[in-house]
């Protein structure tokens, strides 16, 4: 798409199988009790193929009784149409979904194409798009990365060891010869009493810090939220202090267990353009430079001043520690490609039948990383999982709102821009939103759902934040499943997905994720299946449709969001963030105001 280019809606579709969905308003004239029953059995039998080979013994025929009972209870989300999307999405065709690209261009055509079948109306005025400005900014000819000490002389290469780039609007970036200094984490933390930059000048130098924050690199329960990644480990935050903080580059230390994915999602990720929302400083209040190195590269950086890297962290992570000038400079230079283009968020809506000013919010990101021509012998991240099955999810829990009954309150259905360029899309609809966030009664969202069968336990991510985890442990009874916490809090998930930039206004959010419990096949199953896609799919070309993909374990997932959504859409109860949650003081102080008189 050519830079600020409004898509063209088109009229047909590039899978025949997306507009042979029934209109809302015949599917209200013909359903009836009979046609439920037949729904209810067709689910069951969808089912017991899936189950089958579990119900040789007594005790996982119970399990397959058990888990039919609530299929029959829910209102089927169906697997079928879950894969129908995720297969048009997940195409060659689409290209990766890269904003800005030809592949955005036909997946918000496909959406807008679904919700208008669906008979839901456009959320943003009489348009279903919300525009979203956005800069790309595009490395290339980039250089080694030399260290030069008083001894040696190293080279770290792009791509295989280092990945650097910049938020400065300028034609080629370029740092000569600048001072290191190690800063652990980087972190300045008041409520931990944590400030990595006391007594430490990084002003005109380069800052090298870790990624994650000292409670998970110490072990310490005590220290920040122990295990569990505060917003601090974030490499997103870690740049904007470096930045606050006037040095000239950030480099974060890449280790697979810390960040919590392997080098190849950070070369994957870092290389190509790297969107951003246009500021008027034109980016100039960043550091020059930011970028990441692997351990590897790491460790022979850090050998050069006698240190090792395991020793390192351990005094990173030990209360107390200060900064340590490094007795190296560093020096890099790339060519820099602007361009200034516009993305888009799709909005869909249905009006609430009693309470319109009052809303739900749905959201899934619609984008991912693209395609990279370059990468033999595919280049194309078709992002299946992530997130056209999410995105899939969207459009199925918009099916079931329109078939009724009307919610009191209006629903909104966002397919987001620009997540896996730092939440663009929803940073923007923050700043510009399209209903009273005051007013926003709750968010739910799907961020990759689960293509295998169903689990007995499903994961709430950021546990103890609010009470729609009450909902949740419910509805989840109702499907005789129970909710877990997460089992990799140190991978800092909250703070991955679009539902965090709407956390930060005071919207109480779910986010949940399928257990491991697998019914079939048992944890260790659901435990390799995870496994194996964070080694070999997440941010690869590999994340293609597999073979023993059903969906159904994500139906009842799905179902769940349906079940909490549509009772608090024919409520009057407001959802609230809980004792200790960093959001809560926002939300009082919000609902402050939407209780005033002049609000009511």
């Amino acid at each position: 798409m050519k830079a600020g280019a409004r898509p063209v809606t088109r009229t047909s579709s590039p899978d025949p199988r997306a507009n042979v969905l029934p209109a809302p308003g015949l599917w209200a004239k013909v359903r009836s009790p009979l046609v439920d029953n037949w729904m209810v059995k067709v689910s069951r039998k969808f089912l017991k193929m899936v189950m089958g080979a579990v119900a040789c013994t007594a005790a996982s025929a119970a399990v397959v009784q058990a888990t039919e009972a609530a299929v029959a209870t829910s209102l089927h989300v169906d697997p079928q149409r879950l894969m129908a999307h995720v297969r048009v999405l997940s195409s060659d065709e689409f290209e990766g979904r890269a904003p800005a690209s030809a592949g955005e261009r036909k997946t918000i055509e496909y959406l807008v194409r679904q919700f208008r079948t669906l008979g839901l109306q456009p959320g943003n005025g009489d348009s279903f798009l919300q525009k979203v400005p956005m800069v790309a900014l595009t490395t290339s000819h980039a250089s080694p990365i030399r260290v030069r000490t008083e001894k040696a002389r190293l080279e770290f290469p792009y791509g295989s060891a280092m990945v650097v780039n910049t938020r400065h609007e300028v034609p080629a970036m370029a740092l000569n010869d600048v001072p290191m200094v190690f800063v652990g984490y980087g972190i300045r933390a008041p409520e931990y009493q944590w400030d990595d930059y006391a007594d430490v000048d990084v002003r005109g130098k380069v800052a090298v810090m870790l990624v994650n924050d000292p409670g998970f690199g110490s072990g310490d329960p005590k220290l920040f939220k122990g295990k569990t990644m505060t917003y601090y480990g974030r490499w997103t935050y870690k740049y904007e202090e470096a930045s606050r903080q006037g040095a000239l580059g950030a480099i974060i230390i890449h280790q697979t267990a810390d960040a919590g994915y392997p080098w190849e999602v950070v070369r994957n990720s870092w290389t190509g353009p790297q969107f951003s929302l246009p500021g008027g400083d034109k980016g100039a209040k960043r550091v020059r430079v930011e970028g990441w190195i692997d351990d590897k590269a790491a460790s022979e950086l850090l050998a050069t001043q006698g240190w090792n890297l395991d020793d390192i962290k351990k005094r990173a992570a030990t209360r107390g520690f200060r900064a340590m000038p490094m007795k190296a400079t560093m020096s890099v230079s790339f060519d820099n490609a602007i361009s200034h283009t516009d993305s888009f968020n799709v909005v869909a809506r249905i009006p609430g039948s009693r309470f319109p000013d009052e809303s739900l919010l749905y959201t899934a990101h619609w984008d991912h990383l693209g395609k990279h021509p370059d990468m033999k012998p595919d280049g194309i991240f078709n992002g299946a999982l992530d997130n056209a099955s999410g995105t899939a999810a969207l459009l199925e829990l918009a099916r079931l709102y329109a078939q009724g009954p009307r919610p009191e309150r209006t629903v909104m259905f966002i397919a987001l821009t620009g997540e896996e360029q730092g939440l663009l899309g929803s940073a923007y609809l923050a700043e510009h939103p399209l209903v009273d966030l005051e007013k926003t009664v709750a968010l739910f969202n799907m961020d990759g759902i689960n293509p295998y069968g169903p689990t007995r336990d499903v994961v709430v991510i950021g546990a103890g934040q609010s009470d729609l985890e009450t909902d949740l442990q419910k509805a989840a009874a109702a499907q005789h499943r129970v909710v877990v916490p997460e089992t990799s809090p140190e991978k800092g998930f909250y703070f991955r997905s679009d539902h965090f930039s709407l956390a930060k206004k005071g919207v109480p959010a779910l986010y949940i994720k399928s257990g491991l419990d697998d019914v079939a096949h048992g944890r260790a199953y659901g435990q390799q299946k995870m496994n194996d896609y964070i080694a070999n799919r997440y941010h690869k070309p590999s994340d293609e449709i597999q073979a023993d993909w059903t969906f159904a374990g994500g139906a009842l997932d799905v179902d769940l969001l349906f079940a909490i959504g549509n009772e608090l859409a024919h409520s009057r109860r407001w959802p609230q963030w809980l004792e200790g949650s960093e959001f809560r003081a926002i939300r009082k102080a919000s609902e402050s105001k939407r209780l005033s008189p002049g609000n009511h």
